[in-house]
């Protein structure tokens, strides 16, 4: 099965019905992307669930160390991993009902893509996600 690109106007759709973005692999170093990204998220209004099992919280939120230990639901899995690594996070994704499984920008997957649109997961490749809501949602969401 070959990965769909969900359309600009479906990740705004996604975006604005999103509220809860689990990241993986969120540095706790301000100078790495990951950071950075989901420090600029937050400041937008997204929740934002650090998912690193090597640090207690980032972004004054507790630290999960897998997406099976966030106890609430998740809309969006954003995930900062290299693509090898990205298969066991979506059959994660689907295990936990998220929405979404955003691979940022730089990190695609087909079999990773496969895998979460299998599970009912929407995909989204090789995007940054930061990028994608400052130029959807240039005025914060319309929540």
């Amino acid at each position: 099965m070959a990965y769909s690109h969900p359309s600009r106007d479906e990740i705004r759709s996604i975006l604005e019905q999103s509220n809860t973005i689990a990241v993986v692999g969120l540095s706790d170093k301000p100078d790495r992307t990951s950071y950075m990204v989901s420090e600029a998220m937050q400041a937008k209004g997204y929740r934002i669930i650090p998912v690193n099992p090597n640090a207690e919280s980032i972004l004054g939120e507790k630290c999960y160390p897998s997406l099976a230990d966030i106890p609430e639901p998740v809309d969006i899995v954003n995930v900062f991993r290299r693509s090898e690594h990205t298969p066991p996070v979506a059959e994660e994704a689907v295990a936990i009902k998220a929405k979404v499984l955003w691979l940022q920008l730089g990190i695609a997957n087909e079999e990773a893509a496969s895998i979460a649109e299998a599970g009912g997961v929407t995909v989204i490749m090789d995007r940054c996600i930061k990028v994608e809501d400052s130029i959807l949602l240039p005025g914060g969401k319309s929540k």
